[in-house]
C-alpha cells in the first residue's frame, strides 16, 4: 500500500480536485509515475459520487488512466431521473460495476468493463490451446474464457441477461426509481423525528446514515463525552436486534463520527411500512437498552 496516496475528500464523501492535483504534481516531482485514479459512483458509506468530469480533466492532463468503481451506483445510468449522477462516467478507462447490489441480481454478478478494445485479451490470455482450440467452425470472439481473470468460473453474465430480458430497461428503470424513492421516504421520517439524527441531510445515493439519541443523551451538549456515549448505542441496538430476531440494519464509525446506523434501501419489495417497522424497532430497543443503562455504566452529567 506504500504505492497508495490517499486524496482528501469533502464533508460529503467527494474526492477534492484540487487535491488530487496536488498529489499527482507532488508524486511527479519526486520521480514516481501516477499510473491510475480510482474514482467512486457511491461510496460505500455514505453513497458519494465522485466528480468524473472534474477528474477526467485531471488525469487526461497527466496522461493517467481513469479507474471507477460503479459497484454499488452504476444501476443508476438505468434510471433517466438519476443517471445525471454518473455525468461524466463515460470519460474513464474502465469501470466496475456490480449488478447484484443496486440492480438486485442474485449474487454474485460482477462485471469490469473498458472501453480499450482487446486490453483484456491482451492482459490475461495465454492462449492454452487445450482450452481454447483455433479451428473451431464459428467466430473464435465468442469464447470469453481467454479474455478474464476469471476463465473457468460460473458465466454471471448469463442471469443478468435473462432477468434484462424479463424486466426490460422500463422495469429496471422502475426498480431503482422506486428504491430510491423508497429511501427519501426514511430521510423524511428521520428529519421529523426528534429523536434521530441524520449523518448527511441529503444523501447522493439510497444510503441514508443515522444515529438513534436515546432519551438519556438527548439535552447532552455536542461534544466528546456525548459521542462518547453515542459511540456504543448502536452495537446495542444491533445486539438487541439480533437477539429479537425482528429486523437486521448495519452500522458503522466514520473518522471522527461515533457509531451510525447504515440503512441502504436496495430491495424493491419493501415498503413505507417496512421502514415505519424499523424506525419503531430500533425506539423499542434503543429505549429498553437506555432504561437498562447499557450505554453508560457512569452517571451522565449534563
Amino acid at each position: 500500500m506504500k504505492n497508495v496516496i490517499s486524496v482528501e475528500c469533502d464533508a460529503r464523501g467527494k474526492m477534492i480536485v484540487e487535491c488530487l492535483e496536488k498529489h499527482i504534481i507532488q508524486a511527479k516531482a519526486l520521480g514516481k509515475v501516477p499510473v491510475m485514479v480510482n474514482a467512486t459512483a457511491s461510496t460505500t458509506v455514505l453513497g458519494a459520487f465522485d466528480p468524473f468530469n472534474d477528474i477526467a480533466d485531471v488525469c487526461e492532463k497527466h496522461g493517467i488512466w481513469l479507474h471507477v468503481d460503479s459497484a454499488w451506483g452504476g444501476g443508476y445510468l438505468l434510471s433517466n431521473d438519476y443517471r445525471y449522477k454518473l455525468a461524466g462516467v463515460h470519460r474513464a478507462d474502465s469501470v466496475t460495476w456490480n449488478p447484484h447490489k443496486l440492480m438486485g441480481q442474485t449474487l454474485q454478478c460482477s462485471a469490469l468493463l473498458t472501453k480499450h478494445l482487446g486490453l483484456l485479451k491482451e492482459c490475461n490470455s495465454i492462449g492454452a490451446t487445450y482450452l481454447f482450440q483455433k479451428d473451431k467452425q464459428y467466430d473464435l470472439d465468442y469464447d470469453t474464457g481467454d479474455k478474464t481473470i476469471q476463465c473457468g468460473r460460473h458465466n454471471d453474465i448469463f442471469k443478468l441477461w435473462l432477468t434484462w430480458r424479463a424486466k426490460g430497461d422500463a422495469g429496471y428503470e422502475e426498480q431503482i426509481n422506486q428504491v430510491h424513492a423508497l429511501s427519501r421516504y426514511l430521510l423524511g421520517r428521520l428529519k421529523q423525528a426528534a429523536d434521530f439524527e441524520l449523518v448527511l441531510d441529503e444523501p447522493e445515493s439510497t444510503n441514508v446514515c443515522f444515529w438513534y439519541v436515546p432519551d438519556s443523551l438527548r439535552n447532552m451538549s455536542h461534544g466528546v463525552a456525548r459521542d462518547t456515549i453515542l459511540h456504543r448505542v448502536a452495537p446495542k441496538i444491533k445486539a438487541a436486534m439480533m437477539q429479537a430476531g425482528t429486523v437486521m440494519i448495519g452500522y458503522q464509525p466514520l473518522e471522527t463520527k461515533p457509531n451510525f446506523f447504515r440503512y441502504v434501501c436496495a430491495n424493491p419489495s419493501a415498503t413505507q411500512s417496512d421502514i415505519d417497522f424499523l424506525l419503531d424497532e430500533i425506539r423499542r430497543l434503543g429505549k429498553a437498552e437506555d432504561i437498562k443503562g447499557s450505554y453508560t455504566s457512569e452517571q451522565i452529567t449534563k
